[in-house]
Formats: structure tokens, C-alpha cells, sequence
């Protein structure tokens, strides 16, 4: 445009401008009342989506009430155009972050939901926001007139020699991936590997798992290496375990007695003690004719992995105290041993715990 400017150009302009800030700003005390609605709801998705409207509709407002007042201007062909590009990306901008931002939080919210797909595991938030940057990105390019073609071009030639160059990357990331897709390992689940590391898994993101010890410390494996390494899940197929705590008596004990008064402390423990499942069935089985006891396994039932030692302290306290109570003898091993200096035989002794048991022998040359 070749004529001057205006008065009322300047007018145009500035109500212009001062509608597209009014806009914002309706729109965004529309959307925060609508946020608080949203959270009262049970899916997280609304509250994902109207957060996610509250960067966009506003700044797409401004946008609008800036080309608005550009498009009111007696500016050059040249100018108006270059204005235009330059709000067209910046809304592009926009957009993609606010997408980006509502797609991941809506993988987010599904795999939370699912208990088929590891919760809160950021490789496929990662994943998802990357995707959404990049066709953002391909997008606000095409915008400005700039073919995508080569680039894609450039990309896939060039893709071959990132893909050498970062194969430990590419191999961790794939290896996370089939990790979650074949649903070995979940968020929360105890796991022990056959190196010896063992935990709480606490995310799987796309280069490595974070496994939180009892010790409360971090462990960082490699997703690479946990999908070669043998691994025990005790939480698959069912977070409930059965734990084995190994006991005797002595000879004499009336073992019909003996295992009455140990399932009377087993029933006690499992209704008593958090993380005990009382539903489970006790047993107790007798099975070995051992040096000095008649050895037998009694079967508990644990809710998850960390209430075995909690419910091992309790119930060993308990029986303890009840065989004291009833009489019942937990014999210490023994062993008859006979001792030999030169061709004379010492007298036999008995020994328990280490301990010679008997007055000392005397000597014969």
C-alpha cells in the first residue's frame, strides 16, 4: 500500500490490539474456571486438555488482534507479509508446545490407568513429545516457504551414521521399549537380578531403569543390560508371596502338640500384623530326621516382598515365647565326637555349639 498513514489507521490499529488482549484475557479467566470443574472430575485428561487451552486460545487471541492491526496498516506487500509469517510461526510455536504438552499428558494418564502398561514409564511420555516437536517443527518450516523434502532426504542418508554412532543409545531405548511392551516389569514392581541388584522399580525411561533399593538408595541399570540379565519379578503373576521359615524340635516333642500350637501362632500372626494375608492357608511340614531335630517348614502368606521380614521377626518372636510356654525343647545341634592321640583313645565328648560339653579327659600316653 502507497498511501500515507492515518488517524484513524492508528485507531483501527490500537482497537485492534486492545481486542485481541481482551480476548485473552476473557478467555483465559473462562478457562481457569473451567480448570477448576475439571478437577473434580475422575480423568485427568480434562484437566491435561484445559491446561493445555489456556497457553493456546490466549496467545492465539494476541496473534489475532496483532495481524488484525498489521492488516489495518498501510504497509507493503513485502512487510504485511513478513508480519504474517512471523505470527503464523509464532502460533505455530505455540500450538506445538501446548500439543506436545497435551499428548504426553494423555499417555501419561493412559498408561497410569492401564495395569497392562508400565505407569508413569517416561519413555513413552518422551517418545510422544518428541514426535509432536518434530512435525511442530516440519510444519513452522513449511510455513516459512522452506521445502521439507531435502531435509527429509538429508535425514534419512544421515540417519545411518547416527545410528553407528550412537548404538548403545539406539540399543537402550529399543530395549526399554520391548521391556514395556512384552509387560515383564511394571512401575512398583520388586525385581532381583542375577548380578545381585534388586528393588522397587521406579521409572523406565528411554535409556535406563531406576530401581530404589530397600536402602532407599538408586540403582541406574541400562535397559540393555536388564533385558539380557535373568531377572525374578516378585510381582508377577501376583504381588501376594509364600515365604518358608525353617524350625525343629527335639526328639521327644509330641509332634501332633507341636504343630497345633505352631498354627495357633501362625493364625495369630497372619490376623495381628500389617502385611500378612489372613486369607492364605498356613501349614506346617515336618520332612527331615536331622542330627539333633526333627526339622520342619512352616508356610506363610506375605501381601508383597518387604512385609516377608516384618512377618519372619514377628512370627520367630511369638513361637519362641509359645514353645517356652508349652514346653516344647528347640534342641541347639549336637555331635558325639571322639578324640585320638597316638594309638590311645580318648573318652567320647559331646559337643553343642562349638562348645565341648562334659568334664575333660584324661590323658593316657
Amino acid at each position: 500500500m502507497n498511501r500515507a498513514l492515518t488517524v484513524h489507521d492508528l485507531v483501527f490499529c490500537g482497537i485492534a490490539l486492545v481486542t485481541g488482549l481482551l480476548v485473552a484475557f476473557l478467555s483465559r479467566t473462562l478457562l481457569r474456571w473451567l480448570a477448576g470443574h475439571a478437577k473434580r472430575t475422575r480423568w485427568s485428561g480434562d484437566d491435561v486438555i484445559v491446561d493445555a487451552l489456556r497457553t493456546v486460545v490466549p496467545w492465539a487471541a494476541i496473534a489475532g488482534g496483532a495481524a488484525s492491526a498489521a492488516a489495518v496498516l498501510p504497509l507493503t506487500r513485502t512487510i504485511q507479509h513478513t508480519v504474517n509469517q512471523c505470527l503464523t510461526v509464532l502460533l505455530i510455536f505455540v500450538v506445538t508446545l501446548s500439543a506436545a504438552r497435551v499428548v504426553a499428558g494423555l499417555v501419561q494418564s493412559v498408561t497410569s490407568a492401564r495395569s497392562g502398561v508400565a505407569g508413569s514409564a517416561t519413555i513413552f511420555v518422551n517418545i510422544t513429545r518428541v514426535l509432536v516437536l518434530a512435525i511442530g517443527f516440519l510444519v513452522a518450516l513449511q510455513s516459512l516457504g522452506i521445502s521439507i523434502a531435502p531435509m527429509l532426504t538429508a535425514l534419512g542418508v544421515g540417519g545411518l551414521a547416527v545410528a553407528l554412532a550412537l548404538q548403545d543409545t539406539l540399543a537402550n531405548l529399543f530395549a526399554g521399549i520391548h521391556i514395556l511392551a512384552s509387560k515383564t516389569v511394571q512401575r512398583g514392581d520388586y525385581i532381583r537380578l542375577s548380578s545381585g541388584e534388586e528393588g522397587y522399580v521406579e521409572d523406565i525411561n528411554w535409556r535406563q531403569t531406576t530401581i530404589r533399593a530397600l536402602s532407599n538408595n538408586l540403582v541406574v541399570i541400562p535397559n540393555g543390560e536388564l533385558a539380557k540379565s535373568n531377572m525374578t519379578n516378585f510381582m508377577r503373576p501376583e504381588q501376594q508371596l509364600t515365604i518358608l521359615v525353617q524350625a525343629g524340635v527335639a526328639y521327644d516333642s509330641d509332634l501332633e502338640h507341636v504343630e497345633r500350637v505352631t498354627l495357633e501362632v501362625v493364625a495369630e500372626v497372619m490376623t495381628g500384623i500389617t502385611g500378612a494375608v489372613p486369607d492364605h492357608e498356613p501349614a506346617v511340614r515336618f520332612h527331615t530326621f536331622g542330627d539333633s531335630r526333627i526339622g520342619f517348614t512352616v508356610i506363610l502368606g506375605v501381601g508383597e516382598f518387604s512385609d516377608q521380614y516384618r512377618i519372619k521377626h514377628e512370627f520367630i518372636k511369638r513361637l519362641h515365647r509359645r514353645y517356652r510356654e508349652e514346653g516344647i525343647r528347640i534342641p541347639a545341634p549336637t555331635r558325639t565326637v571322639a578324640l585320638q592321640q597316638g594309638a590311645v583313645l580318648i573318652p567320647q565328648q559331646r559337643v553343642s555349639d562349638g562348645a565341648v560339653q562334659g568334664g575333660a579327659p584324661a590323658l593316657h600316653d
